[in-house]
């Protein structure tokens, strides 16, 4: 089966998870029909998508008229033979206990069409014993969605032993046309990826206050405000619901062996049914206070033994061929909100000493939770997870298309160098500029980038047409708008300021690269534009969505749908170019704004630029970022720089610290 043979998609239950994935199918514009037990379970599931459909267009993220269309799209059942029958797709979404699941596929086995692929959003269970109850284990795989499915970007993709690769697919094609990003799950695993880095790491949270080796102020004052962690290890145990990470752990411990042992902290609230915010009680009480974490408390004993802990689950996936370290911290990343994902996190703190740390650990307690994965120490020796490039010692990278120099004090300046080509981005352009991306953002020198096109011509006359190969086969430019939509998007959540120094012509890709800086300034003779729809095309890298966050959407879509060039006064007036300067002034101009940046306070800047990335399409997760980082600040030595330059006139010199 081929994504275009989908239509109608069958969520059987009704509950947060099921009522939620069957919103987000309706959205997408698939007849769905949502099927759970009793009349009450899915008339509520209706109520709460009808609900939420209306919030979304309360919020203007999508009109009335197709919020009402959606709920128009949704056939609330109780009879599971009228659910499935004529269902393309199957996604099961009901309660996280085996033997529930498998009475429901024999039965949904017993009505549903013989071509129709079965998919479960189970967290943790074993695709292959429930696919084993089916009689198409090839057509069945994991389709898990992250809670609250309308929005979160992630969903694991999970094999099972006899899964068949167009089954795999196809679930994936159908995952991003939901929205969603599909992140592959190569073997099934307990826990899958994300699941098998969290619920571990807050069982070790758990057992470092059992044995009164930390408190739980300080394990989530250091895992927060540490780490930098969206969430302490406790708070988030709370939200995620203890009788879950319990039931999820439970199953580690059963399948996986003795190391995924529940520790005795998270029994006893399981079993007092202090289960977190949804009962009022959990590690913190919600009806007295709720969840204060001290910015103060951080142990550097509890980072290590977490951070031991992530690399011991990240080489047990890695090196079972699970997932490769991109997929993980990928996965993590949207499906947790890691800032960085686990992978680049330990490799960054050193393999070794995290390695180190579990054979000590190993040796003092006997717990098979510290035993040292064999690949950990493989990959500890090799002096990391990701593979090494080899490059020279003194950290020059070699470029082609791009050009990287330092010329002022913690600022980095990547210029477009093709002026022969105006500029223009080609794959290997593409490639460059997100290699040196990461170049700059793992330089703690660098507290600014700053971004040019070579000559005076174009800052960048847009995609390289000739090099991509206009006419391409359709999969091949979908591919090619996601790579540039991810290269793009790495330059907008990076951690430093971005200035993007605009010289001559900015249009199409190279308009929709400039979006991603935070500041724009433009010399007089600069001419902007998105031409793509006069070629019959729409801007492919990121231009649709960003450009309306800056300008405003009625502004964005006079830029796009005229496909007309606007000079650079006018861009100001719109608000998207920051300062017009004369044309022999650009790049000093731009280069003295990049530096001011740099000499600001880089913690701050940092977390500035993620709050607001945050409550971009969501202001209430902005504003807890927002509040959580706050916080975070006061505990840094850059805040009493500030306030002591402040108090006495003079200019502070912020360290990051």
């Amino acid at each position: 089966m081929e994504l275009e043979d989908i239509n109608t998609v069958a969520v059987l239950g009704a509950g947060n998870m099921g009522h939620g994935i069957a919103e987000v199918a309706a959205m997408a514009g698939y007849d769905v029909t949502m099927r759970d037990i009793k009349e009450e379970f899915v008339q509520n599931g209706y109520e709460q998508i009808e609900w939420s459909l209306n919030k979304l267009a309360e919020k203007d993220q999508l009109s009335q008229d197709e919020a009402d269309a959606a709920l128009e799209r949704v056939t609330p059942l109780v009879d599971m033979a009228e659910a499935v029958a004529d269902a393309d797709v199957v996604i099961e979404a009901v309660p996280e206990q085996m033997e529930i699941k498998k009475d429901v596929y024999q039965e949904l086995e017993e009505h549903a069409n013989d071509e129709a692929i079965f998919a479960t959003n189970t967290s943790s269970l074993s695709i292959t014993e429930l696919a084993e109850v089916t009689e198409r284990p090839e057509r069945f795989c994991g389709m898990h969605f992250f809670n609250p499915p309308v929005r979160m970007d992630l969903v694991e993709v999970i094999t099972g032993a006899e899964t068949a690769e167009e089954t795999l697919e196809t679930i994936e094609e159908l995952a991003e046309d939901f929205g969603k990003t599909p992140v592959r799950v190569h073997k099934d695993s307990p826990g899958f990826i994300v699941n098998r880095i969290l619920v571990p790491l807050m069982n070790e949270a758990c057992w470092l206050v059992s044995e009164d080796e930390a408190t739980i102020a300080e394990v989530d004052s250091t895992t927060k405000y540490g780490m930098g962690l969206p969430m302490g290890s406790f708070e988030l145990g709370d939200q995620v619901g203890n009788d879950v990470s319990y039931h999820v752990l439970d199953y580690m411990h059963e399948v996986l062996g003795a190391a995924y042992e529940p520790a005795p902290l998270l029994e006893e609230k399981v079993e007092n049914e202090e289960l977190g915010k949804k009962t009022g009680k959990g590690f913190y009480d919600y009806e007295n206070g709720g969840v204060d974490i001290p910015t103060d408390e951080q142990s550097e004993l509890v980072e290590r033994r977490l951070l031991a802990t992530m690399a011991n689950e990240a080489a047990k996936l890695i090196g079972g061929d699970v997932a490769p370290p991109e997929s993980i911290d990928e996965a993590v990343q949207l499906g947790a909100g890691f800032p960085d994902g686990p992978v680049k996190l330990v490799d960054d703190y050193g393999l070794e000493t995290l390695h180190e740390t579990l054979e000590d650990a190993y040796e003092e307690t006997g717990h098979e939770r510290y035993a040292p994965a064999d690949y950990l120490a493989e990959r500890a020796e090799a002096g990391g997870f990701y593979e090494s490039d080899g490059e020279a010692g003194d950290g020059e990278t070699e470029f082609e298309t791009i050009r990287v120099e330092y010329p002022a004090d913690y600022v980095g300046h990547i210029v477009l160098d093709r002026p022969h080509r105006m500029n223009t981005i080609s794959n290997e352009l593409l490639a460059e500029l997100s290699e040196a991306i990461d170049l700059l953002e793992d330089d703690d020198e660098v507290r600014a980038i700053l971004l040019t096109g070579e000559g005076d011509r174009a800052f960048s006359a847009g995609a390289d047409v000739q090099s991509m190969a206009a006419g391409a086969d359709p999969l091949d430019a979908q591919e090619l708008s996601r790579t540039g939509q991810q290269t793009f998007g790495k330059l907008e959540a990076c951690d430093v300021p971005v200035v993007a120094g605009v010289d001559g012509y900015c249009l199409g890709g190279g308009m929709e690269l400039a979006t991603c800086a935070d500041l724009r300034v433009a010399s007089e003779r600069s001419e902007f534009g998105q031409p793509e729809l006069n070629l019959g095309l729409l801007p492919g890298w990121g231009g649709t969505q960003r450009l309306k966050h800056i300008v405003g959407e009625g502004r964005a879509k006079e830029i796009i749908l005229t496909a007309e060039r606007f000079d650079a006064e006018t861009m100001a007036e719109y608000g998207f170019v920051n300062d017009v300067v004369e044309n022999d002034a650009l790049e000093a101009e731009a280069l003295e704004l990049a530096s001011d940046l740099a000499g600001g306070p880089p913690i701050a800047q940092q977390f500035t630029k993620r709050a607001m990335l945050t409550g971009r399409d969501d202001t209430e997760a902005g504003l807890e970022y927002e509040a959580s980082a706050f916080g975070h600040l006061m505990a840094t030595d850059d805040l009493m720089e500030g306030i002591t330059a402040f108090m006495g006139d003079g200019e502070p010199e912020f360290e990051g610290k």
